[in-house]
C-alpha cells in the first residue's frame, strides 16, 4: 500500500523465542561496581537496599550510592521510615560525596529528622536537593538558601491548610543553581506591585512551578537572561500575570487551568510550547487567556497540545471566526489523543446547557452526553485548521496517549478534509500523521495525506 493515500502498519505479535543459555547468563555480576552503583541510583534508596542483600557481593554496595532517594510512600509504616533514614545516614560511607537527595515526607510532619538530613547532605556537597513535606520553610536550615555548589533544588512545603502557601525566601545565594522547582510558593510584591523572585540567578536554566501564585492576584515578572526551559502547572482559580523577561527562553510547558494572563516583548527565542488545558466551569476567563497566549507565542516552530486542550479552545465563541495574527512559522502540530475524563465532559455538558435555546434541547443534550454520544470526537471539527490557518505546510501528527474508540474515525475524517480542500482549484498541502504509543505489543498506525495540486482538469497526487 505504499502507493496509496493513507498507510497502516500493524506488526505482527512477537514470537515466543526460546533464549540460549548464552543469552541467558548473568552478565550484571561482570559489570564494574561504578556502573553497578549508577544503575543503583535510579531506585529509591529502599529498593536498592532489597537489592544488594540478595548477594553477597553487593550487601554493602548501597553504602556508596551516590544519590539517595528517601520517599515515606516506600516504606509504609512512620516507624519504619525513620528507622531506616537513621540507618542509612549512619552506616552510608562518609567519604563518597553526595551527589543529590531526594527527600519526601508525604503525610504528616517530620520536624526532628529533617534538619539532620540536609545537614548531612550539605556536609557531602550535595549538588542536587529535593525536599517535599508537611511543615513550614523554617525547618530548613538556613545554609541551605547559601549552598555555594547547589546546582539542583526542589521545594515543595505544604503547610497545612486551604490557601496556606509558603512564601517564598528572599534571601537566596546560590550562584551555581541551574536547576529550580517550586511547588504551593506564594510570592511577595514590591511597592509596584510586581514579584521579582528570579533575577538573583545568574545560572538558572530550568524553571518549574507547581501551584504557585502572586500575593494579590498581582504580576509575577520572571526575568532571566538564561532561563530556557518553563513548565507551569496550576489548576487553581487563581489569577495572576506573568511577564515574560526571557530573551533565551526556548521551551514552554504548561499544564492546568489557563488562569494566568502572559505577556513579553523578549520571546522572540520561543521556539516549543506545550499545553495541557482544562477547565472546571462555565467561566469565559481561561478560554481568553487560552486564545490570547496564542498570539503571544507569535514565533513558535512547534505547538504540541492535548485533545482537551483542544476542546476548551473551542469554547470561545465563535473561535473559528477568528483570523490569528500569530503561528506564521509553526512547522509542527502534535496533538495527544487522549480521552476526555469524565469530570471535562460534564463541563463540557454543563455549558451546552447554559447555551440551549429549549427545554426539548437541553434534554437532548443530555441524553446525548448520558449515551456517550457527545462529543462526538475529542478534537473538534475544524479547530486543527483554525491552529494551521496561518502554515499551510505545517506537519500535524495525532499521538494516541490513552484509550480512545474516536481516533481513528477522526483521523480519516481529517484526512479527506484537507484533501477536498484542494477541489475548489485551490492547493492542499501539509501532512497529517497518527503515531500509537502502546508498548511493544501495541498497533503502530501511520496515516498521511498526499498532495492534492490543482492543474486544469486534472489534479495529481504528490507523495
Amino acid at each position: 500500500m505504499s502507493g496509496s493515500a493513507c498507510e497502516i502498519m500493524i506488526p505482527l505479535s512477537p514470537k515466543r523465542i526460546k533464549l540460549s543459555e548464552s543469552e541467558n547468563e548473568d552478565r550484571l555480576s561482570d559489570l564494574p561496581e561504578s556502573i553497578i552503583l549508577h544503575i543503583l541510583s535510579f531506585l529509591n534508596t529502599n529498593h536498592a537496599v532489597q537489592t544488594c542483600v540478595l548477594s553477597t557481593r553487593y550487601k554493602d554496595l548501597w553504602k556508596r550510592l551516590p544519590t539517595l532517594t528517601l520517599h515515606s510512600s516506600d516504606f509504609g509504616a512512620y516507624k519504619k521510615f525513620t528507622r531506616l533514614v537513621s540507618k542509612v545516614l549512619f552506616l552510608r560511607d562518609s567519604s563518597i560525596a553526595l551527589q543529590a537527595l531526594d527527600f519526601k515526607r508525604s503525610n504528616g510532619r517530620f520536624e526532628p529528622k529533617l534538619e539532620k538530613i540536609v545537614n548531612y547532605a550539605l556536609s557531602h556537597n550535595v549538588k542536587r536537593l529535593g525536599l517535599h513535606f508537611n511543615g513550614d520553610i523554617a525547618q530548613i536550615p538556613s545554609t541551605v538558601f547559601s549552598c555555594q555548589a547547589l546546582t539542583h533544588l526542589k521545594l515543595s512545603i505544604y503547610n497545612g491548610g486551604r490557601d496556606h502557601e509558603t512564601p517564598f525566601p528572599k534571601s537566596l545565594n546560590l550562584p551555581a543553581l541551574t536547576n529550580l522547582q517550586l511547588g504551593d510558593f506564594v510570592f511577595d510584591v514590591d511597592d509596584n506591585d510586581c514579584a521579582e523572585p528570579f533575577s538573583i540567578f545568574n545560572r538558572l536554566n530550568s524553571l518549574l512551578m507547581c501551584n504557585c501564585v502572586v500575593r494579590g492576584g498581582k504580576t509575577l515578572r520572571i526575568s532571566s537572561v538564561t532561563l530556557v526551559n518553563l513548565t507551569i502547572y496550576h489548576d487553581r482559580s487563581i489569577y495572576y500575570e506573568i511577564d515574560l523577561c526571557t530573551p533565551s527562553l526556548w521551551k514552554f510547558v504548561f499544564t492546568g487551568t489557563p488562569y494566568l494572563s502572559l505577556s513579553g516583548s523578549s520571546i522572540s527565542s520561543l521556539k516549543h510550547v506545550d499545553i495541557d488545558a482544562e477547565v472546571e466551569s462555565s467561566q469565559r476567563a481561561p478560554l481568553v487567556f487560552l486564545l490570547s497566549w496564542l498570539v503571544v507565542f507569535a514565533n513558535i516552530k512547534s505547538l504540541t497540545v492535548t485533545a482537551t486542550t483542544l476542546q476548551v479552545l473551542s469554547l470561545y465563541p465563535d473561535v473559528l471566526k477568528i483570523r490569528l495574527p500569530s503561528l506564521h512559522n509553526l512547522k509542527s502540530l502534535k496533538v495527544r489523543m487522549e480521552e476526555l475524563l469524565y469530570g471535562f465532559r460534564m463541563t463540557l455538558r454543563d455549558i451546552k446547557l447554559q447555551n440551549a435555546k429549549s427545554k426539548r434541547e437541553a434534554a437532548r443534550i443530555r441524553k446525548a452526553f448520558k449515551e456517550g454520544l457527545e462529543p462526538p470526537s475529542p478534537v473538534p471539527d475544524g479547530i486543527v485548521d483554525f491552529l494551521c490557518q496561518n502554515s499551510p505546510l505545517v506537519e500535524v501528527d495525532y499521538i494516541k496517549c490513552r484509550r480512545c474508540c474516536c481516533l481513528l474515525i477522526y483521523i480519516i475524517k481529517m484526512v479527506f478534509r484537507r484533501w477536498m480542500r484542494g477541489n475548489g482549484g485551490g492547493k492542499c498541502s501539509g501532512t497529517v500523521r497518527m503515531s500509537l504509543h502502546g508498548g511493544t505489543k501495541g498497533a503502530c498506525m501511520h496515516v498521511s495525506t498526499p498532495t492534492l495540486k490543482s492543474n486544469g482538469t486534472e489534479k495529481e497526487w504528490e507523495k
